[in-house]
């Protein structure tokens, strides 16, 4: 038996008694689609988030963020299980889905290298999409400006549409500054296992060199209030899955090293 915890609110909810199908899943990877559900169980309320996944050692894994995600505001709302799950799409893909999650600040290279990875991957017959921060406030996000609440909902928002793409089997590259690490603590709740956090780490010299929009001069020219790197803060990921200074490494090099974790960690296999 596995002891399984919901995250789809602020409140942890014990969302039932699972029974494995062909073996111990690897929950965070695999999802609770694996899972045969007995019973519902009552919620409790509670701070983090617990798999029970070993039934001898009583192992937890616990997943913390200073961030709640918002409650339903309905209460009559069923999780929905779908014939085909995310193990059945990730066989037929012949890859795991992922969430390649690109941070760092403007100009340090990240939708320069989301691109250059899933072109890689694609030319290699795998599953990919690309979520860009400036793309998706012309369509999802456009109703959100740069207040803190608004940077925190833009977050949520993608973090749950890479996670939708992740549980399709696909393997998808985002960008996006996410300066603050609370923000990417969310996003990794959301999307558990299949989360790989990408820091592109250039000097902050190497970004404002590049400037390909001209942000940096305009920031120093006081043109751009909370300019992130200048007049706002970068939260730098204290333990990023994968680090890439591209003041030292170019595009290809770079890409290599991503492609590398990719198939040590067996997300380019079933």
């Amino acid at each position: 038996m596995i002891a399984v915890f919901s995250r789809r609110s602020a409140r942890t909810r014990l969302s039932g008694i699972g029974v494995p199908l062909g073996g111990w899943p690897d929950l965070s990877a695999r999802g609770k689609n694996r899972l045969h559900y007995t019973q519902g169980l009552p919620i409790f309320p509670s701070d983090h988030v617990c798999i029970h996944d070993d039934p001898s050692a009583g192992r937890s894994t616990r997943a913390e963020t200073a961030l709640s995600l918002p409650t339903p505001k309905s209460d009559n709302l069923t999780w929905q299980d779908t014939s085909v799950d995310r193990h059945m799409r990730e066989e037929l893909n012949r890859h795991r889905g992922a969430v390649l999650w690109f941070t760092g600040l403007s100009g340090s290279g990240k939708s320069t290298l989301a691109n250059a990875v899933s072109a890689r991957l694609h030319r290699n017959g795998v599953h990919t999409y690309v979520l860009d921060g400036d793309n998706v406030r012309h369509g999802l996000n456009r109703d959100l400006g740069f207040s803190p609440e608004d940077r925190v909902e833009n977050i949520r928002r993608i973090g749950e549409v890479a996670n939708l793409f992740a549980d399709s089997g696909c393997i998808v590259t985002t960008a996006f500054i996410s300066p603050y690490g609370r923000e990417r603590r969310l996003a990794r709740d959301i999307a558990g296992g299949c989360f790989i956090e990408v820091y592109t780490c250039p000097s902050l010299e190497v970004c404002e060199k590049r400037d390909p929009k001209g942000l940096y001069k305009k920031a120093r020219a006081g043109e751009i209030p909370e300019f992130t790197g200048i007049s706002a803060p970068y939260e730098e990921p204290e333990a990023a899955e994968i680090s890439i200074d591209t003041g030292e490494l170019d595009v290809d090099q770079s890409v290599d090293k991503v492609i590398a974790y990719l198939q040590e960690q067996g997300f380019l296999s079933p």
